[in-house]
Parts: C-alpha cells; sequence; structure tokens
C-alpha cells in the first residue's frame, strides 16, 4: 500500500474524524477559559506523579542515585514550587521556565530528587512552543547550569557519557516536540490566512467580472434604447406631420413605430432575462451581424434620412465577435445622426475588408441649415466611449468629428487578425 492510500485512509477514518472534532471543542473551551486547561495540567502532573510519592516512612527510596528522601512537608513544598508556576507557562513562559529552573536547582542543593521534576520538561516544552524566538536565548544560560550540575551529581553512579547522553536526549526531545508543535501551528495558521486570502481574491474576482457584465449590458441597453428611441421619435414627428398630409404615410409610420418598439422590447427582455438570472431556459435568439445592417438602414430611412449603404468583402464570414462590434457602431453612428442632423440629411455608410483591417466609414451631410445642429458636448458622451470600448476590443480605434464641408463624419477600424474571443462579448453566445 501506498503512502497516498495510507494517508488518505487516516484521513476519511472515524477514527481521525473523531479526533479532529474533539480537538477543535478543546480549542473552543480553552479560548472560552484559559486558565482551565493550565489547571488541567497542573492537576494531571500531580496526580500522576506527586501524589503516589506522598505515602511514605521517611526513609530514602531504594535506588542507586545518592539523593535525600525528604520529609513530606518538604516534598510538598517542593511539588508546589515545581508545579505552580506552570500555570503561567503560556502567558509568561520564560518566567515560569526560570521558576522551575530555579526548584529544581534549589533541590540538587539539598541532595533532592522528586518525580514532580518532570515539570521541568513541561517547561522546556512551554518556552520552545509559546515563547517569542528571540527570547529563548535568554533560557540557555540557565539550561546549561543546570545540566552541568546534574551531570555533576550523576556521575558518581554512572558514567559520565552514559549521564550526558540521557540528559541531552529527554531535554533535547522536550525541545523538539516543542518545536513540532510550533511549526505545525504556524503551517496551520499560514494556510488559514492563505484561505482567506484566496477568498477575498474571488471575490474581488466575482465583482471584476459582474462589473463587466454590468458594464457590458449597460453598453447594449445603451445601444438599444439609444437607437430604438431616435428612430421612433422621429417616425412619430414624421407622422405627425403627414395625418394631415398624406394619412397614409402617418399610418406607415406607426407601424413602423410598433415595429421598432417590440424588436427593441424583445432584445431589452433579453438583456434583462440574464440580469435576473431566470432559471428558464435563455433566450437563444441570434446577435445582430453585419447582415442585419440592411434591416437597420431600412428602419433608419423610414424615419427621414437619406441612407446609402455600400461593402466590399467578405463580411459574413468574419468572426461574430467583430461582426456585432460593427454592427453596433454603425448602430451608435446612425442613432447620433438621428439626434443631431434630424430626419432631412443624406448618410452614407460603408464596410470594407483592407488586408486584416475592417473599414467602417458613416458620413452625413447635416441637416439642410448647419446652424440648426446641436454643438458637440466638450467631452465624448456615452455612445461615442461605447464605440470606442467595441473597437478597442478587437484592436482597433474610432475617429469622430466634424466632416469637411459640413456633416458629421465617424471611421472606425477593427483589426482582423485571429485572436481570442473577447471576455465580454463571447463569440455565439446569445447573452
Amino acid at each position: 500500500m501506498s503512502g497516498d492510500d495510507t494517508a488518505g485512509g487516516l484521513v476519511g477514518h472515524p477514527a481521525t474524524a473523531r479526533l479532529f472534532h474533539a480537538g477543535q471543542r478543546v480549542r473552543q473551551w480553552d479560548t472560552a477559559r484559559p486558565w482551565a486547561l493550565d489547571t488541567a495540567v497542573v492537576v494531571t502532573i500531580f496526580l500522576v506523579f506527586c501524589l503516589p510519592a506522598l505515602p511514605h516512612d521517611g526513609d530514602p527510596p531504594d535506588t542507586p542515585i545518592p539523593f535525600a528522601w525528604p520529609p513530606l512537608a518538604e516534598m510538598l513544598l517542593f511539588q508546589a514550587a515545581l508545579l505552580v508556576p506552570l500555570w503561567w507557562r503560556r502567558r509568561a513562559p520564560l518566567a515560569a521556565f526560570h521558576a522551575v529552573m530555579a526548584a529544581f536547582v534549589v533541590e540538587l542543593a539539598v541532595g533532592v530528587l522528586l518525580r514532580a521534576d518532570v515539570a521541568l520538561l513541561v517547561a522546556v516544552y512551554s518556552l520552545v512552543l509559546h515563547a517569542p524566538l528571540r527570547r529563548l536565548p535568554w533560557a540557555v544560560p540557565a539550561s546549561i547550569a543546570t545540566f552541568v550540575l546534574l551531570v555533576i551529581h550523576l556521575s558518581t553512579v554512572l558514567p559520565v557519557g552514559d549521564v550526558i547522553f540521557l540528559l541531552l536526549s529527554i531535554g533535547v526531545a522536550a525541545a523538539a516536540l516543542g518545536f513540532a508543535v510550533r511549526i505545525r501551528r504556524a503551517q496551520l495558521a499560514a494556510l488559514r490566512d492563505r484561505a482567506r486570502q484566496l477568498e477575498i481574491e474571488r471575490d474581488q474576482r466575482s465583482r471584476l467580472v459582474a462589473a463587466s457584465e454590468r458594464a457590458r449590458m449597460a453598453r447594449e441597453m445603451h445601444d438599444i434604447v439609444g437607437h430604438s428611441l431616435a428612430v421612433i421619435i422621429a417616425l412619430a414627428d414624421g407622422g405627425a406631420y403627414a395625418v394631415d398630409v398624406a394619412p397614409e404615410r402617418g399610418k406607415e409610420a406607426l407601424n413602423l413605430i410598433g415595429d421598432t418598439s417590440r424588436r427593441s422590447l424583445g432584445e431589452l427582455r433579453r438583456i434583462l432575462g440574464v440580469l435576473r438570472e431566470r432559471a428558464e431556459a435563455p433566450d437563444l435568439s441570434p446577435q445582430p451581424r453585419i447582415a442585419d445592417l440592411d434591416s437597420l438602414c431600412r428602419r433608419v430611412r423610414a424615419a427621414g434620412p437619406q441612407v446609402e449603404y455600400q461593402s466590399a468583402g467578405e463580411l459574413d464570414a468574419l468572426d461574430l465577435g467583430v461582426q456585432l462590434a460593427a454592427y453596433r457602431i454603425a448602430q451608435e453612428a446612425l442613432t447620433n445622426i438621428l439626434k443631431h442632423a434630424g430626419p432631412r440629411t443624406r448618410v452614407r455608410m460603408a464596410l470594407r475588408i483592407d488586408g486584416t483591417r475592417l473599414r467602417i466609414m458613416i458620413r452625413d451631410t447635416g441637416p439642410p441649415d448647419a446652424a440648426d445642429r446641436p454643438a458637440p458636448p466638450g467631452e465624448p458622451g456615452h455612445g461615442l466611449i461605447g464605440m470606442r470600448e467595441r473597437a478597442g476590443l478587437y484592436g482597433g480605434t474610432v475617429a469622430a468629428g466634424p466632416a469637411p464641408g459640413g456633416g458629421w463624419n465617424v471611421a472606425a477600424d477593427l483589426d482582423l487578425t485571429p485572436h481570442e474571443t473577447p471576455p465580454h462579448e463571447p463569440e455565439g453566445d446569445p447573452t
């Protein structure tokens, strides 16, 4: 069986899960009652190591090590001196270590050795685990002094090499255990910090994606609503004028207003359906393409302007994202013409493939009276910004400004070099 299989079995084993949950409950309990665990440690050491040594008749134990067996009161005093500092082993580990070490040195001085001296190993473990690393060297002098005293006392009955090996093994084991637990806790803390950081990054990515999607939806709604309302307003104005002169033209204008409104309402429902994240199946109607520019020009002509549309090259074979961008740029330019030049203008629109670039040129002659055209704003509006953003998705640019001889000119070009699908306009994605 491989190590991975063994680890996987341990991770999923019920006993491992129970131990993990028990450890979590102990940590929660310790967090709520920080003194309780320290009290439990002191009481456990007393019950296991100190209490069995209390009933004695005053004679020293039968051991080869020449240490005295103190009276009961003196033994209790030494045990208290060793155990009580352990209450502060986590809050003041260095002070607790020195207090335990001092009690142990006093024992050695009077020739006493007790089972409660195991508190010294607990103090070493706690010091390594809880004390700041920069303060650990302060424990070295006391450790060396105690080590030398123990070697001197024990070397009378054991070889010096064996005494040194025994004391180093016990001390290093306690310190190594403290370092191992400390490193493990640091690793867990780093993993928790990393998990929190990943959650923050995930939330930030989600917010960025949501913001990008909202921006895309805003552009779509601007294109749809702006163009449709401009056409509807022009048709309504023309229809109102034609009611008295040519009633059939007024009826035609009303029919066109209804068609434009229904088409715009359908596109708005599609976009709002995505925003609402409806559970039912989404509308899979295709996005507008360059082929739809003919119907767009017919709607604009119905509003009054004379529109001349020319195309050159295999436009229908272009990437669907490029076609959508070209359609929206042309739609926005025609919408601006309706807004600013009015229904009595002439428009020339041309799309052609020039090598690896798609050229879009839209020019109007302006209103019959140039003074009727409002002055362009000092800052670019949302429409021009949207056109530039769409062109920028395909490495293109948009230039707009007054045309020589009057009117307004919009020139855009898009890069047709194969590239990845833009993140905000997925190829073939109806939403």
